[in-house]
């Protein structure tokens, strides 16, 4: 973390103050935790300053409205941190939002095993951090909480007291913020591969290299859902990453898995972890790209009591609803062609630009195509411990449909 650049936690009084332009700050005044770059009278002493840096928002009239981080680079200028504009930002006080967030995971979940912040949500923009035991995985995701990232360490170690702690310093977010991509940093000891615990079920992670923090928490229900439906089943996981929709139907009793990812790594993993567990006889895993794998096995006639399809972002921007949309469309022609009458399609977005509503009228024309109907089971989002901010509708950023197929 050497090269990371101090943050300025000046005192309250001495931070930069950010004026919102007359009007416009009625929508953070109701509890919106972000100001865009056309609401900040952007002046040429504002552009200077360090992205990430801590500043008092205010509205034209000088009345203080909260304590943010600023950066003039991206559309998304300042991140609101405290609606208290005398706050001040260090290891003390992320400390105190650690111990809220645990508190609240703790009385989820019996192993410490969820995301512990979920960044907006739990009050900490840009902060993503995943507990695996004593492991704790962080993204930094602003230049803020890039900045912050000696004080989050520090944080964590009061509050948790992890044996190990990685900050991942990646991604498309950082990249928005004006951030490069920078290796990850390795604090204490990080066990390799980590041991996740979900419903259950023990699986492996690599926590360093791996996607994102290395595992996906979010979507713990929903895997559970899919394992409830799974015993004597045959199923298929498409992009199945370390294997969390398919070990856990083979732990509830399925008969036949078969993973598919692009991975050979992750594919590794996921197989050494069927092994340790007892699945190897019932799972298979399989390198290719999803879309060739369902057009192959779709020629070759298979069927499957109940397919899985949980992509990655097919829409990561608005310029990409057209094609992201076109892309969840054909996944669910192919997917739909695999699964038996009376089966169950279990199909996802993590996009949080193709809402709901849109997302199940592709995977509807995709059925369409197929030539199959069904009927919507449920409809859910992420766990828990993935919480919606009650003012920005962006984190409620996934949608999975359980269908039921004639």
């Amino acid at each position: 973390m050497d090269d990371i650049e101090a943050p300025d936690l000046a005192a309250p009084e001495a931070r930069p103050t950010i004026p919102i332009l007359p009007g416009r700050h009625k929508r953070v005044y109701a509890g919106h935790p972000w100001v865009y770059s056309n609401e900040i009278d952007m002046t040429a002493d504002l552009k200077t300053l360090t992205p990430g840096a801590i500043v008092t928002l205010t509205d034209a009239y000088q009345r203080p409205l909260g304590t943010a981080m600023f950066n003039p680079r991206p559309l998304i200028s300042a991140r609101v941190l405290d609606r208290n504009a005398a706050a001040e930002i260090n290891s003390d006080w992320l400390a105190a939002r650690f111990v809220d967030a645990s508190a609240l995971r703790d009385r989820m979940f019996e192993q410490p095993y969820y995301r512990l912040v979920h960044a907006e949500a739990d009050g900490l923009p840009g902060l993503i951090v995943d507990r695996y035991g004593d492991t704790c995985v962080v993204q930094l995701n602003t230049a803020g909480m890039n900045l912050l990232a000696k004080e989050i360490v520090t944080a964590l170690q009061q509050t948790l007291s992890p044996s190990g702690i990685v900050l991942q310093r990646d991604g498309f977010a950082r990249r928005m913020e004006g951030l490069d991509d920078v290796a990850p940093d390795i604090i204490g000891d990080l066990p390799i591969p980590a041991r996740v615990l979900e419903n259950g079920v023990e699986f492996l992670a690599d926590l360093s290299t791996g996607q994102k923090t290395g595992w996906f928490f979010d979507h713990r229900e929903n895997r559970a859902r899919a394992a409830s439906l799974s015993a004597g089943q045959r199923v298929l996981d498409v992009y199945s990453y370390l294997g969390g929709f398919g070990l856990t139907a083979a732990a509830a009793g399925a008969s036949d898995v078969l993973c598919i990812d692009r991975s050979g790594p992750a594919l590794e993993i996921a197989a050494r972890a069927a092994q340790e567990a007892g699945y190897a006889s019932i799972c298979r895993f399989e390198k290719s790209e999803a879309f060739s794998a369902l057009e192959r096995l779709s020629k070759e006639g298979r069927r499957f009591g109940i397919v899985i399809a949980d992509p990655p972002a097919f829409v990561k921007s608005r310029r990409d609803l057209k094609p992201g949309a076109r892309g969840y469309r054909k996944l669910a022609r192919l997917s739909s062609t695999l699964v038996e009458p009376r089966g169950i399609l279990c199909i996802a977005s993590c996009s949080h630009h193709m809402d709901a509503a849109s997302f199940a009228e592709q995977v509807q024309r995709g059925m369409r195509d197929s030539g199959r109907s069904g009927r919507i089971l449920h409809n859910s989002g992420a766990g828990p411990d993935h919480p919606v901010h009650p003012n920005l509708p962006e984190s409620a950023y996934m949608t999975c449909l359980f269908l039921q197929l004639d």
